[in-house]
């Protein structure tokens, strides 16, 4: 297992934007998935954004469509890294942000959504949004 690396959260406003970032040190497959999750209080692990590399797709959940984009930064070409956009922040979008990784294979799509489906998984980074 690798350890992912999040960054970039924070506290803001509601109606803000904020831009988390996942890196993969030491990751040099080219078939990859990264997915982000989030977990609030009290409430059970969500399914966010995945971005596949095999097909260069983005998946999302639906309660963050059309307000987060899920993209890899192509940029940092040292270090497999995605960003996940956020916009349009709400407070109920307040929760542990985690990052995972699934390496060397691509997944199935019906299996995307799953936690499970990721073996490697970053420590988390808070993300608050107040009103």
């Amino acid at each position: 297992q690798v350890q992912l690396i999040e960054s970039g959260g924070g506290l803001v406003q509601a109606g803000s934007s904020l831009r988390l970032s996942c890196a993969a040190p030491g990751r040099t497959s080219n078939t990859v998935t990264v997915a982000w999750f989030r977990q609030a209080p009290g409430k059970e692990r969500e399914f966010v954004a995945a971005f596949r590399s095999s097909t260069n797709s983005q998946y999302y959940g639906d309660s963050v469509k059309g307000r987060f984009t899920i993209s890899r930064d192509k940029a940092k070409n040292t270090v497999y890294t995605v960003d996940l956009q956020m916009t349009s922040l709400k407070p109920e979008d307040t929760a542990i942000y985690y990052c995972a990784g699934k390496f060397g294979s691509s997944p199935i799509v019906s299996s995307i959504a799953m936690a499970r489906t990721y073996s490697d998984w970053g420590q988390g980074t808070q993300v608050t949004v107040s009103s």
